[in-house]
């Protein structure tokens, strides 16, 4: 999406090179069904399958302008919600008979809405993106909001706001993640239709990378076929859809020959590939090893239509 900010709020556009193919819309139409049917959305998934990019795109469907928040650590519910944030003097001073001079001053505490007060109050669409890394008692907020349709305002004259009927959310978090993260309380979780992101279909991850790297169709084909072998060789859910945008990216800024006997190229695969497992990051030789087995088996393939170095420079350019 493309976005343009005004102080808080944000109007998303579709950006071209956001690939929309029948999983991504499938999956899209679900979301906004359950969105009109008054229930928030939670994405959830391992990192690369686009659960940011799939949020932006069903706020962006809404048509509604957007507040985007990302989770944080250091937030506690004033963060969320608003706080007093100083105070409001004034002073009167009446001399209306010359020879008697009254005065009245009056200090209030001065109330600041923040982001989720202000798409509550709005009906705007919020968008909580690694909402699990903010502490649950700072997202305790949001049990009434999404229940009841009410939220609580501390120190200010009216202690609840009716939440307006437009107001949506959606959410965003990675499970499989293991630094800076919390377990969600099982209140919030049960507010919320939780749709699970798995890598995309062969046929997306073609589109999307041919989409980010501008390579013809054929080798953006060629690229993805070595990411998605390495990852079932990887046996995990790693390598995603970025290492074949990545290699593509290069390919293309240096006219690369697509084919696992150009040394280059090759270079490439294993520098991308390599590091796609932190964990076994450090047996490197292993990885490469698994990176060479992976290119030597999509050899055959790639000998039967390989492109010269020349035709691959002209269909990049």
């Amino acid at each position: 999406m493309i976005i343009e900010e005004c102080p808080t709020v944000l109007r998303l556009k579709h950006r071209e090179d956001f690939v929309v193919t029948p999983q991504v819309e499938s999956c899209a139409n679900r979301a906004l069904s359950y969105l009109e049917a008054g229930y928030p959305v939670h994405f959830s998934g391992p990192t690369g399958t686009g659960k940011t990019s799939m949020a932006l795109y069903v706020a962006e469907r809404l048509g509604q302008p957007v507040i985007l928040i990302h989770g944080d650590e250091e937030y506690g519910s004033s963060d969320l919600v608003g706080g007093i944030h100083g105070y409001r003097f004034s002073k009167v001073v009446d001399n209306f008979i010359h020879s008697v001079l009254k005065t009245e001053e009056t200090v209030r505490k001065q109330w600041v809405d923040n982001r989720l007060t202000t798409a509550c109050k709005h009906g705007f669409t919020l968008l909580y993106d690694e909402f699990n890394r903010s502490r649950p008692e700072a997202n305790n907020a949001l049990l009434p909001i999404l229940e009841e349709k009410v939220l609580e305002l501390a120190n200010v004259g009216e202690p609840y706001l009716q939440v307006n009927p437009k107001f949506k959310a959606l959410f965003t978090s990675n499970p499989m993640e293991y630094a800076g993260v919390h377990t969600t309380q099982n209140a919030l979780i049960d507010r919320m239709v939780t749709i699970k992101l798995h890598h995309f279909d062969r046929d997306s991850e073609i589109a999307i990378t041919q989409a980010k790297s501008g390579l013809p169709l054929e080798l953006a084909e060629k690229v993805v076929a070595i990411v998605r072998d390495f990852r079932e060789q990887n046996g995990n859910h790693r390598p995603t859809v970025r290492a074949s945008i990545m290699i593509a990216r290069v390919v293309a800024q240096r006219c690369l020959g697509v084919s696992p006997e150009d040394t280059d190229f090759a270079e490439v695969c294993r520098d991308v590939l390599c590091m796609v497992d932190q964990e076994k990051a450090g047996n490197g030789q292993a990885l490469k090893e698994k990176v060479n087995k992976v290119l030597e088996k999509q050899a055959g393939w790639f000998r039967r239509k390989r492109p010269k170095r020349e035709r691959v420079q002209q269909d990049i350019k």
